[in-house]
């Protein structure tokens, strides 16, 4: 009786455990709790989380809430979003504590015209004489970007489909508008232990509060943009998803499991889920306004 009994038992927990699952995969966020999960406290967007590896060349040095990513070549180093100019200090700890010389960054990229993604560039510039570079439909935004005072240092405009490379290393840098004119993408193919794999840096394709999808009059275009960034995105080959905040990509969740096992940051599936659970939000928020539009007009 009781072997009959069992797999009962279990079939039940199993079902349990699954309908738990679903729940909380099928919970809806909304676009607050997106926002906020991505930026975090100002204490989260100003404490260095420990810096590590990700994957063959690249690391993580940025903060709780804010994603700074790190590139090694025998060449020099390339700094992915300098963040905020408070926050310097913090990546160049974070890159010396990995045992490199934050005098040895001579590429500064961004993923989009941001005070929390490249307010810091100038700085960054000033303290290693670093070639900053930016894509083209952010430059306006950036030009206004002035902590201090300091003018914004673009070396090199670029464009969609340009490569940045530096010490066998190339990055190419994807449009994905929306959240900016000139939010951009990054991939690379990174190598580890005789494989090579599709890293992918998402810009960002969340909506910030206060965006407005319809009669932008400054964007009238701003929610074709952002579907232009979704498809652009899900044509992507990634292996190794990472983000301009480390929650899109759940760093708090793989740190811990590093060298525990498979590399932890080889996580397809969580590419495609984030950008699925970005991309409702949007949706949502897009159906939203354009009915509260469609109600004012009546």
């Amino acid at each position: 009786m009781l072997k009959t009994r069992l797999p009962l038992f279990a079939l039940v927990l199993a079902t349990c455990g699954a309908a738990a699952l679903m729940a909380q995969a099928a919970k809806q966020w909304s676009l607050q709790e997106l926002f906020q999960r991505n930026i975090g406290s100002k204490e989260d967007q100003d404490t260095a989380f420990p810096p590590h590896k990700i994957i063959g060349n690249v690391y993580y040095i940025g903060t709780r809430s804010l994603g700074s990513f790190l590139v090694a070549t025998p060449q020099g180093l390339i700094l992915i979003n300098s963040d905020y100019e408070r926050t310097v200090p913090v990546l160049k700890d974070s890159i010396e504590k990995l045992g490199f010389k934050f005098s040895d960054v001579k590429i500064v990229l961004g993923s989009h015209a941001h005070g929390d993604h490249m307010e810091g560039d100038a700085m960054v510039k000033e303290l290693t004489g670093a070639q900053v570079m930016a894509m083209a439909e952010d430059v306006p935004a950036l030009e206004r970007m002035k902590p201090g005072n300091k003018t914004h240092p673009i070396d090199r405009v670029l464009h969609d489909g340009d490569t940045v490379a530096l010490g066998g290393t190339t990055l190419t840098a994807h449009l994905t508008p929306g959240h900016t004119k000139g939010c951009t993408t990054w991939t690379a193919k990174i190598a580890e232990d005789g494989k090579t794999y599709d890293v992918t840096i998402i810009g960002s394709v969340g909506v910030n509060p206060g965006f407005q999808l319809v009669n932008n009059a400054q964007n009238p275009v701003i929610a074709d943009e952002y579907m232009q960034a979704y498809k652009v995105l899900r044509s992507l080959h990634t292996d190794v998803p990472l983000g301009s905040h480390p929650a899109m990509y759940n760093l708090g969740e793989k740190y811990p499991k590093i060298g525990k096992g498979p590399n932890p940051f080889i996580d397809p599936a969580g590419y495609k889920t984030e950008l699925d659970l970005q991309e409702e939000v949007f949706l949502r928020t897009l159906a939203e306004q354009r009915a509260a539009a469609s109600a004012k007009g009546k």
